[in-house]
């Protein structure tokens, strides 16, 4: 007997063609590929420093066979007291990834306009798109800085999103007060302007705080933060997200999942902001770090945005898969940027100073070559 034929069930379009994700290579996948086990991993801006030792103590008491809090009610209020912000507009997140996919799944609908800048982070535009909205982007300028008229132009257009990170990810530059305020004046009613602040404790003290100056505007928006980066809580996926109002704030907790927060990253959290003083040092050592690696760069005659982040976006003069390839054979994961019209540019994390000069090295080797 012949068997039928499988059947294919349809699946959703919005979601069936949506581009992957540029995710970094793991330290496991880099250490197969190159055969070396002395992986310096700054590819994903990870902090190298680890986290405060306070978290690890905290940790050591958790009871794993209990649910989380599905409220996340402590840490809120620890923001809360952090940020000057009523709790009842604070929704904590699986990173704030997740808070991406839950505004998205929130606010639009198919066939709404939404927007954001390129180069940059993936998920502004592919959450948007698994939500049937179509996406445009405003590009950089060619010195790697924030086009304020082309974002005033498209803000004037009334997307129903506009998503804008500030320090850019993957570029690096911050918006300055001037900027900002230029921008927050073109919004218009119908547009929700979500801040991505994921990179905000690595910029300069003459950057303006883009919370701040939200919250003294009448505007509908969203600031997003992360304990991934400058807090060292990456593998534990725990950011939050901002809102103007409660009403919003009730609806992109109705979009999330529940427990979506798990009980050890609400615990490291809570801790990592009670040792403040530890994020601050390991900040300022890393920005020391920056500085002296974008230095180096620049004196090889390479282009590289000036960075308000934990790393450096570099145009290599290489396809950047090949040079994906040469930095493997040093041991280095980078990230090789794919957008179109950026593809000889790779994204480096600031790590520690010996993995920087390792970096550098490479570099040096790949500019030679390229010579």
């Amino acid at each position: 007997m012949t068997k039928p034929l499988h059947t294919e069930i349809p699946l959703n379009p919005h979601v069936a063609g949506l581009p992957p994700y540029n995710a970094g290579m793991s330290i496991a996948a880099a250490q197969k590929h190159s055969g070396r086990q002395d992986i310096a991993a700054l590819a994903s801006n990870e902090n190298p420093d680890g986290c405060s030792p306070d978290v690890a103590a905290a940790l050591a008491n958790l009871n794993p066979s209990r649910y989380s809090d599905p409220a996340c009610t402590v840490l809120r209020a620890v923001l809360s007291h952090k940020l000057g912000v009523p709790a009842e507009r604070i929704v904590a997140g699986n990173g704030s990834e997740e808070m991406i996919a839950a505004v998205c799944r929130a606010v639009l609908r198919p066939g709404a306009l939404a927007a954001t800048v390129c180069p940059g982070f993936g998920l502004h535009e592919i959450e948007a798109l698994a939500n049937g909205a179509k996406v445009e982007k405003v590009a950089m300028r060619t010195d790697l800085n924030f086009d304020i008229p082309a974002i005033v132009a498209m803000l004037e257009r009334a997307p129903v999103i506009f998503f804008l990170s500030s320090p850019s990810n993957p570029v690096g530059p911050a918006l300055d007060r001037e900027s900002l305020e230029r921008i927050l004046a073109a919004v218009t009613p119908q547009t929700l302007l979500v801040l991505d602040e994921a990179y905000f404790e690595f910029t300069d003290a003459d950057m303006p705080d883009g919370l701040a100056a939200l919250s003294a505007t009448d505007l509908s928006w969203v600031v997003l933060r992360t304990f991934s980066k400058a807090y060292g809580l990456a593998g534990l996926r725990v950011g939050y997200a901002v809102m103007s109002d409660a009403r919003l704030a009730r609806a992109v907790t109705a979009a999330k999942t529940p427990f979506n927060v798990n009980a050890a990253a609400q615990v490291a959290a809570v801790a990592a902001l009670a040792d403040e003083a530890w994020m601050r040092s390991s900040v300022a050592a890393l920005k020391r770090e920056r500085a002296r690696v974008s230095e180096a760069v620049a004196a090889m005659g390479l282009s590289a945005a000036r960075s308000q982040t934990n790393f450096l976006f570099i145009d290599v003069g290489w396809d950047s898969r090949a040079a994906l390839n040469h930095f493997l054979s040093k041991g280095i994961i980078v990230k090789p940027w794919k957008e179109e019209g950026y593809e000889t540019f790779i994204r480096v994390t600031i790590g520690t100073p010996s993995e920087n000069d390792r970096f550098l090295d490479a570099l040096r080797a790949l500019a030679k070559r390229e010579g």
